[in-house]
């Protein structure tokens, strides 16, 4: 066996002795002052001030990470995960339930604010409003007040923790320091040494504020130790060769790193490898600067990247700030006196929604900006929906008061129907009529019954009108007389006739058709019936399209109508009118619909396609009742 003296008071000590002492005491990063703490002077990303700093950084972009994964979860999935998690260690799930917890209240507000809008929107008082938690809430709620206790008690365990390990370093620091200045036997001040270094790594984190300067005097009485029992240059040799072999590999291992496409993992695995290489000794003198220039390079590699990566995150951050801002000052920039009919209220309120849905869709804003951006786009859409909500008062008040006019038209009529001056009293009517049209609408639950009201005492009126002017009943067979003569030229058209004669020659007889007036009511459905084949006919031939047909169709029937009783006009526009609002509404809701739908979703392009489909024919509905709306209004004027 090889012996190789210590020098300390002549006493032997074995080769194998010192191997074994050098595994076991060398595994710190021992820099001492006399070797110049080269290391660590060139390596300031390693400190753990820096290390903390990062960390935060990459905690930040997981927390915002997993909050947009776990957006997309139900409350439910929530339920089931928060269970899971809060039986686990605090530390280990803390990130995921933090980011559940964001999850959770983002959809809990979402609800509330879908209530609330549900609620306002129903003409109720905002101030009325409350919103009733379910089960899966309350559950929810339990099991964060759960983890907040029991991350509470594990935080403050941790900081007893760490003081404790702090007073513990100190003194350990204290014994350092004495086995420096003692004299006594060195078998017994390694053993010493020893259990000093096994103690050290023992007790684990301190506080942060203390940490570097606890390393530093550490290591300051750690080499002081080594130059006092004067390790001879063989053992140096040797622990400065396992060392270098040791930070080799970890130099290769962080090389292999920097080309790994996950660059959070990567970063997350280079924390732990510069954590490995404080621990590890130093190396030869000749070895020392060029063994860390290669892992600082492989560890700049990848810190760039991670740089890169983040600043990458931060742009788009501020793109989404951008695009947040915008939306806020259309929302603010609305003219809200130019806002007068519910018309105009419902085409604004589309736009809102669908700025609504973009900012749904646009991401985090910068983490110092995201709640303010977020309170001013709140605060215009308050203002939005309190004007909204004033508007709809106003309106309804509107409608109170057309109801007392029309309730009042109504009793002038009921006061005239009995009347025997025909001719005077229609004109009052017509007058009634007149002022009942330019009346606004009144409250839905009274809609039908005033009007109902109203159109009785009209129809008693022109029913009795109707049945004492017997002396019309000439005139009536001379108009059948002469309506007949009419069928037959429609039908005797002259064929060699271009098509714009032809169609002009149509348009006369069909005028000259409604200019006769009234038959006997006995002949009138049949003369009808031949007259409108007959036209039929004529179209057919001339290929007028459906469209166009129904308009001069109508218009016709329209003409005649009108001369035979002007409240049917009457009638007819009111249904007309209420068939194109639930138009109107319908096709408003294909138009939302249309915004939620993609090419890229699953069946989505036939579902565009049949929506269009659907708002193309609304669209066409809705002129054609226009066009009868107008010819109704022409033969009322």
């Amino acid at each position: 066996m090889l012996y190789l003296h210590s020098n300390i008071g002549g006493e032997v000590i074995s080769f194998t002795k010192k191997r074994d002492y050098m595994k076991d005491t060398l595994e710190p990063n021992l820099q001492a002052e006399n070797s110049g703490m080269s290391e660590t002077a060139q390596a300031p990303e390693i400190t753990p001030e820096n290390i903390s700093e990062e960390s935060n950084v990459q905690k930040e972009t997981e927390e915002t990470n997993s909050v947009t994964n776990n957006n997309k979860l139900s409350k439910e999935e929530i339920l089931d995960k928060l269970a899971v998690l809060v039986e686990q260690p605090v530390e280990e799930v803390r990130l995921d339930v933090e980011t559940l917890k964001q999850a959770f209240y983002k959809t809990h507000r979402a609800e509330i604010d879908e209530a609330k809008k549900a609620f306002v929107e129903a003409g109720n008082d905002e101030k009325d409003f409350s919103f009733v938690e379910n089960e899966t809430d309350k559950r929810i709620k339990e099991l964060l007040n759960i983890f907040k206790e029991k991350r509470a008690a594990a935080t403050a365990e941790d900081e007893r923790t760490k003081a404790a390990n702090y007073a513990l370093k100190l003194q350990l620091i204290e014994q350092l320091k004495s086995l420096c200045e003692s004299q006594e036997d060195f078998n017994k001040l390694y053993g010493d040494f020893k259990n000093i270094q096994t103690r050290w790594k023992e007790a684990k984190d301190v506080p942060a504020e203390h940490a570097n300067e606890l390393w530093r005097n550490y290591q300051i009485y750690c080499e002081k130790f080594y130059d006092i029992i004067k390790i001879n240059n063989q053992f140096r040799d040797y622990d400065f060769k396992k060392n270098l072999e040791m930070k080799t590999a970890l130099c290769e291992t962080v090389e292999r790193l920097s080309t790994e496409p996950d660059i959070i993992s990567v970063f997350h695995q280079l924390q732990k490898l510069h954590q490995q290489w404080r621990e590890i000794g130093p190396v030869a003198k000749d070895f020392r600067e060029k063994i860390w220039i290669r892992f600082k390079t492989a560890s700049t590699i990848i810190n760039k990247r991670y740089q890169e990566y983040f600043e990458q995150q931060k742009a788009k951050e501020k793109e989404n700030l951008v695009a947040k801002i915008k939306i806020c000052e259309k929302i603010e920039a609305i003219d809200y006196s130019s806002l007068k009919t519910y018309k105009d209220w419902d085409k604004k309120h589309q736009e809102i929604t669908e700025l609504q849905s973009q900012w749904k869709e646009i991401g985090y804003a910068p983490k110092k900006e995201n709640v303010k951006i977020y309170e001013r786009f709140h605060a215009a859409c308050d203002v939005y929906y309190a004007k909204r909500k004033e508007f709809h008062k106003t309106f309804k008040e509107n409608m109170e008061q057309n109801l007392e006019q029309k309730q009042l038209l109504c009793k002038k009529a009921e006061a005239l129907k009995d009347s025997t001056e025909w001719r005077q009293t229609t004109e009052k009517f017509i007058a009634l009529q007149k002022e009942w049209k330019e009346i606004g609408p009144v409250p839905r639950k009274y809609s039908d019954t005033i009007w109902k009201r109203f159109i009785t005492a009209c129809d008693y009126f022109f029913d009795q009108k109707n049945k004492n002017l017997a002396n019309l009943k000439d005139e009536e067979n001379n108009n059948l007389t002469l309506k007949k003569e009419i069928v037959e030229k429609i039908s005797s058209i002259d064929e060699s006739l271009n098509h714009e004669d032809a169609l002009s020659a149509l348009r006369n007889l069909m005028k000259e058709w409604n200019s006769i007036g009234f038959v006997p009511i006995k002949e009138k459905d049949k003369i009808y019936k031949a007259y409108h084949e007959a036209v039929d006919r004529q179209f057919e031939r001339l290929n007028i399209d459906e469209y166009q047909r129904k308009i001069e169709t109508f218009r016709n029937s329209v003409n005649d109508s009108g001369k035979q009783n002007l409240n049917r006009l009457y009638s007819e526009r009111e249904k007309l009118m209420r068939t194109y609002e639930k138009m109107k509404n319908e096709l408003q809701t294909y138009e939302n619909n249309m915004g939620f739908l993609t090419i890229a979703s699953k069946g989505g392009n036939g579902l565009i396609k049949e929506m269009e489909r659907k708002i193309e024919k609304l669209k066409n509905d809705m002129e054609l009742i226009v066009k009868k709306i107008d010819a109704i209004d022409e033969n009322i004027e």
